[in-house]
């Protein structure tokens, strides 16, 4: 039996992959990433006592930009056209809840586009709150749904809404 090709390697080495001829379509990709706080950096986000401001607008900021910037973090991604993003970060009781949902028109998806974005966006949400505790989490990355290319659409098993 022969091994599987491999579509990011050739020869042994790294290659980007060619989607000259793929046709470019509607994308839409959503994530999450989770952002747990221990007590005292709760306290600080709540309480409006953060010295650096506020992390949760900060965050989405940071989100949307980490969302077209995608390329040059993931070494093997394209660059593609964001032609939409929309990045949520809330407090709940759980912690702080980041979401984003990115769109293009592209010849490749943007999973992972999305997923830098909430990366990004709970990264921040640490470096300003890191003076109150340095115990943060960033914990629960994750794809949500995808819709548009080859592979079809996917929806995350607890997303999808119960039936009957």
């Amino acid at each position: 039996m022969s091994a599987p090709e491999l579509t990011h390697f050739r020869d042994g080495l790294p290659r980007m992959v060619d989607v000259t001829g793929k046709v470019a379509t509607s994308r839409e990709a959503s994530a999450e990433a989770w952002v747990r706080l221990p007590p005292e950096a709760r306290a600080a986000l709540e309480g409006g006592t953060n010295p650096k401001g506020d992390p949760l607008i900060v965050a989405r900021l940071a989100g949307l930009a980490g969302s077209k910037r995608t390329a040059d973090l993931v070494t093997l991604c394209h660059p593609i056209p964001v032609t939409g993003a929309d990045v949520q970060v809330t407090l709940e009781e759980a912690g702080v809840r980041v979401r984003a949902t990115v769109r293009t028109t592209a010849p490749t998806g943007v999973e992972m586009e999305a997923l830098t974005a909430v990366t990004v966006a709970a990264l921040n949400v640490y470096d300003m709150l890191k003076a109150a505790s340095k115990a943060i989490e960033i914990t629960g990355v994750r794809l949500l749904s995808k819709s548009g290319g080859k592979s079809g659409d996917f929806v995350a098993p607890d997303q999808v809404p119960a039936s009957g």
